[in-house]
């Protein structure tokens, strides 16, 4: 069975089947590379991390879609293909690549309108837009702001420590790349439009500065130990 679009819904069952799709085809994108894939020398440019980022996008930008009015249905299934080409289109032609796959996988089903397919589209392709949100649809502001709150906060700060790991960085680096994560954070939330968004930044970043704070107090403790151990 195809896809049914009715009074611009789309039914859990069909986005279910989108998800799957979604998540193949992002396995399929590694698999395909003889190299291991484009940009894996960090462990989380895998599929299981894009597939948990895109999962990641389409929740926060449902959210953002229901409180500031925009068609639900065109940001969830949006968000959802807006990365499906991460892993084998280079950065700069990604969200052009996503676009491609998302019409031709939308085309397959029936009883989906144009307009809706159109619409898709055109967010999953302008979603990577380095100019203003104001410049861009409701529905494609939705999904470029939850794209960037999902590199806010703990999934950010996770990342960051992640690479820490990666680089055989001493924990003791912790706080200087907390710090990063906020100074990037606070550019991305420069960005948002919304009110809905522009409030779940601020949650997002005061938890990140507290734990700075935290990792900040533990560290300096642990330098007095060691001064006194000198001794």
């Amino acid at each position: 069975m195809g896809v049914e679009i009715k009074e611009g819904e789309v039914s859990e069952t069909d986005f279910a089947d989108m998800e799957e799709f979604v998540r193949d085809y992002l396995a399929a994108s590694v698999e395909n590379e003889t190299d291991g894939g484009r940009m894996r020398w960090y462990p989380w440019h895998s599929a299981e991390y894009r597939f948990n980022h895109i999962r990641n996008v389409v929740a926060l930008s449902d959210t953002i879609a229901r409180q500031e009015g925009a068609d639900r249905s065109v940001v969830r299934v949006a968000a959802l293909f807006h990365d499906v080409a991460k892993l084998e289109a280079e950065q700069d032609v990604h969200a052009e690549a996503g676009a491609s796959v998302a019409k031709q996988y939308l085309d397959t089903q029936r009883d989906v309108p144009d307009s809706f397919i159109e619409e898709v589209c055109r967010g999953v392709e302008r979603h990577s837009y380095q100019g203003s949100l104001a410049d861009v649809s409701m529905e494609t502001q939705c999904l470029m702001e939850a794209d960037l709150l999902d590199k806010i906060g703990a999934n950010g700060t996770a990342l960051m420590l992640l690479r820490m790991g990666y680089e055989s960085r001493s924990h003791m680096d912790t706080a200087k790349m907390v710090t990063r994560v906020l100074e990037r954070g606070r550019k991305h939330a420069d960005r948002l439009e919304s009110d809905t968004a522009e409030s779940m930044a601020h949650q997002r970043l005061k938890r990140v500065r507290w734990f700075r704070e935290w990792v900040e107090e533990e560290i300096a403790e642990i330098d007095r130990q060691g001064v006194l151990g000198d001794h």
